[in-house]
């Protein structure tokens, strides 16, 4: 049951969001549907991080609520054989679970994610390079069909541009034009190497001549965001918190906590569904899989808002990472109690 809870919400997650993303990577970047699906797919340890739980949850549930159906838990209690008895191995499998989750997300993660960044970048930047072509010219052009940029290279060889010029045009009332000996790709934009900028009005006067020896220009997407947004996943913990010190990044201290907060949401999840499972005699129907839904519901509605007011600094940064878990194991103890002392 928790492998088929695992599998289940794992192929909920790719079929909404992640082919999602797939589909928007491959129209708005022109990447290919193979090196997008790669992408996709070295991001599957992340969501295992997330499903994980759910797995747990599910896997609870649905046993639990089986054995209370079939009068089990009530011949069990009638031994002698209390609630905490009967939870003791589902706690001890959500303690191994939840501490697979974090190793999963210490160690194959991070590689992962800086496999997929590394692999996003590249296509992002040589998308429009034709490696062995000599002679070529691509031009990028505004959203009304008006040349922008012209780029002429008289060839690529192992992704390094040679003899390449550049005709911009972005700006009004003049012209910039660019030549440079070599130049290749960064996600920082072009990096040219012993060249010379031209700025010409359009009357034809020369307003500045500059030369240099290496010159990063930025053109077209801003990929610098793009890889941002991978930032925490391709950290673990420790090597994150250096990171949030080092480079000043106070707004990753949410995705800090939250790499210990996720990992411990799969025990949380079963103080909660253990009680919540166990059903008095008389219902005569299996409800573990709705209850698994609105556990994940509540605890994902929570998550959102509470991440939410610490991205806007109303929360503190552990305090949003922790809010969910805070909340639902509040209810869990609440319940767990009730069950316990009361007669199913």
């Amino acid at each position: 049951m928790f492998i088929m809870g695992v599998l289940v919400f794992t192929s909920i997650i790719f079929a909404s969001d992640t082919f999602i993303t797939l589909f928007k990577q491959i129209a708005k970047y022109g990447i290919s549907f193979r090196l997008a699906f790669i992408i996709i797919i070295l991001h599957l340890p992340s969501v295992f991080v997330m499903t994980i739980p759910m797995g747990v949850l599910l896997s609870t549930v649905m046993t639990l609520n089986g054995l209370s159906l079939s009068s089990e838990i009530t011949v069990m209690r009638s031994c002698g054989i209390g609630i905490n008895r009967i939870a003791k191995p589902i706690f001890f499998f959500a303690i191994v679970m939840a501490f697979v989750s974090f190793l999963v997300n210490e160690t194959l993660v991070p590689i992962m994610t800086k496999q997929s960044t590394d692999l996003a970048l590249y296509a992002f930047t040589q998308k429009n390079i034709p490696e062995g072509k000599q002679n070529f010219t691509f031009k990028e052009v505004k959203s009304d069909g008006v040349l922008k940029r012209l780029f002429y290279v008289s060839k690529c060889e192992d992704k390094v541009l040679y003899n390449i010029t550049v005709l911009d045009a972005s700006k009004e009332d003049s012209i910039q034009i660019l030549q440079s000996k070599e130049g290749k790709t960064t996600k920082d934009g072009w990096r040219f190497q012993k060249g010379v900028i031209y700025t010409i009005t359009d009357s034809g006067k020369t307003l500045v001549t500059t030369l240099f020896n290496d010159k990063v220009v930025y053109f077209g997407i801003d990929l610098s965001k793009e890889m941002d947004k991978n930032v925490a996943n391709e950290h673990n913990f420790l090597q994150l918190l250096k990171y949030i010190a080092l480079e000043n990044r106070p707004d990753l201290k949410i995705d800090l906590y939250d790499k210990i907060a996720l990992p411990i949401t799969t025990i949380v999840f079963v103080l909660i569904g253990v009680p919540l499972a166990i059903t008095p005699p008389r219902v005569r129907y299996n409800r573990g899989f709705l209850f698994s839904i609105l556990i994940i519901f509540a605890y994902y509605l929570i998550r959102a808002l509470s991440l939410s007011m610490g991205e806007i600094g109303s929360l503190f940064p552990a305090l949003a990472a922790f809010m969910p878990n805070i909340i639902l194991t509040l209810a869990g103890i609440w319940l767990y109690y009730r069950k316990v002392y009361t007669i199913c």
